[in-house]
């Protein structure tokens, strides 16, 4: 979607007429008189609705053929205006899709000239096209032929020229442009199995060298020789190798500080090994890296917008298969950490990745706080569905700051709880801890539990988003497929805590 400032009508776009209160419109010569009067005798009965949008037909005559007119569509939105950014960004992508419906390719957006608020507008506009963009996106990487679909390719601003339309036009388009860290990981997430997988995953994200990200791979050798071999354990029925991908954003230069780290599983497919899963529905399993996609998609955007901390980001890539040297239900395996697991569910497999890694930064990094975040488990779709990520944290005051963060982007979280009973039920007979609990109840909570054996003392949080990464019907956000859930909230988070 190309976006433009320029003040100049033309007969071949769709005018929008945006209005945040339920003053009489003046068009300012955009609109003929008649169709005009028309339509404030339209609004004339409707001053107490807070939301309108309603299309309708208008003379439209071209500055340079006095003579000719011609009969186009104008819409007319009126929106109650909040503070609350989100809340105009879901409005305006619900706009973005009402307008698709009218089959039009190209928009000019106009503000109703009675509505004077220079500092609102310019709220208003930065809103409505970060909206637009967020919904906008699709993925059509391997779509030769859309018969159903249609495509908005061009918006324009109507009312700002000069000097004082560049300022803004740069300033909004920098804001445009961060959303490329959510764009990246809705792309990762869309991506087939056939395409990405962990070396894959690595190449895919060579552009946040380009913004100052600093990159680390650890490749098969590098994992054997430091120790992971409960990651390795799940990689091990792959002819996919596994990866680590460590990345630093250095917000801070010149001054030290413990940074923040964030840490993702990268499941780049899920069969669930030995322990297959069911044939219906395993395709969905390309976006079991959600979690690692998100990490890839928050340090793109710290860096995009030049965050002013001191960040690790670090995912652990593999791919689970049920070959003949693939893990077996029963074996034990020595976790980084020294503590060994029995390994019960081979399904059970992305805690197993995620605890070498966090054991692995919390060593070597020494971070303030770790955040994680994966599709981890099916149980808390049954307990939260497609509208909240579970959160589990062993620090309430790092829980609120996430919980803060998700009521301002709309993206949710529940807190869960954390308890030594929860705990206890991963003890185990014959290694230090067991994978799953191998009873029904608390699915999500001890596999919760289980990551906390990483994370010693450091204060830490962990994201399960197995019920958020993908939308089936899509989101206030986002078309149906991945949603890139999780970038927004985390870099809302650092923004308020650490900017």
């Amino acid at each position: 979607m190309k976006i433009n400032f320029e003040n100049l009508s033309e007969q071949k776009y769709h005018l929008v007429i945006i209005s945040p209160d339920n003053k009489k419109v003046n068009s300012n010569n955009h609109l003929d008189k008649s169709s005009e009067e028309i339509l404030n005798s339209y609004l004339a009965g409707k001053t107490e609705e807070k939301e309108i949008t309603e299309t309708f037909l208008y003379k439209n005559i071209q500055n340079y053929q006095k003579k000719n007119e011609f009969v186009s569509q104008f819409t007319y939105v009126r929106f109650e205006h909040s503070k609350d950014t989100s809340i105009q960004h879901a409005f305006f992508g619900r706009l973005l899709s009402y307008l698709e419906s009218k089959k039009t390719k190209k928009v000019m957006i106009l503000f109703n000239k009675n509505f004077d608020d220079k500092k609102q507008k310019e709220e208003i506009i930065e809103n409505l096209l970060i909206g637009f963009k967020l919904k906008d996106y699709r993925f059509e990487k391997y779509k030769n032929v859309s018969k159903k679909d249609f495509k908005i390719d061009e918006v324009r601003i109507l009312g700002y020229d000069g000097k004082y339309s560049s300022e803004l036009e740069r300033n909004i388009n920098h804001k445009v442009k961060n959303l490329d860290g959510i764009f990246l990981t809705r792309d990762l997430v869309s991506e087939p199995a056939n395409v990405l997988y962990p070396q894959k995953f690595v190449e895919f994200c060579k552009d946040l060298k380009k913004v100052g990200v600093e990159i680390q791979i650890f490749d098969e050798k590098k994992l054997k020789a430091l120790g992971m071999n409960a990651l390795l354990g799940v990689a091990q029925g792959s002819v996919r190798p596994a990866r680590v991908m460590i990345m630093k954003w250095n917000g801070l230069r010149g001054k030290k500080s413990q940074p923040l780290a964030f840490i993702g599983k990268g499941v780049t497919f899920d069969t669930g090994g030995i322990s297959i899963k069911p044939s219906s529905g395993m395709e969905d399993m390309k976006w079991d890296m959600g979690g690692a996609g998100v990490v890839a998609g928050l340090m793109y955007t710290l860096a995009l917008r030049k965050a002013k901390a001191n960040v690790i980001g670090a995912v652990g890539l593999v791919e689970n298969m049920p070959d003949g040297n693939a893990q077996r239900p029963g074996d034990i395996v020595e976790s980084l950490s020294g503590q060994t697991i029995e390994v019960l569910n081979t399904d059970a497999e992305g805690r197993l990745v995620l605890a070498d890694v966090l054991w692995y930064i919390n060593k070597k990094f020494k971070p303030e706080l770790m955040i994680d975040l994966a599709t981890l488990t099916g149980a808390i779709i049954v307990a939260l569905g497609e509208r909240y990520a579970g959160l589990f944290s062993n620090d309430d005051l790092l829980a609120k700051k996430l919980i803060d963060a998700s009521k301002t982007t709309k993206e949710l979280v529940w807190q869960m709880p954390m308890d030594e009973e929860f705990d206890k039920l991963l003890n185990c007979p014959v290694a230090d801890m067991k994978n799953i609990t191998g009873t029904r109840g608390a699915g999500s909570i001890t596999a919760a539990q289980f990551l906390k054996r990483f994370v010693g003392k450091t204060s830490w949080a962990h994201l399960d988003i197995a019920g958020v990464t993908w939308s089936k019907k899509g989101t206030k956000f986002s078309r149906p497929g991945g949603t890139g859930f999780g970038v927004r909230l985390l870099d809302e988070f650092v923004r308020k805590n650490y900017e």
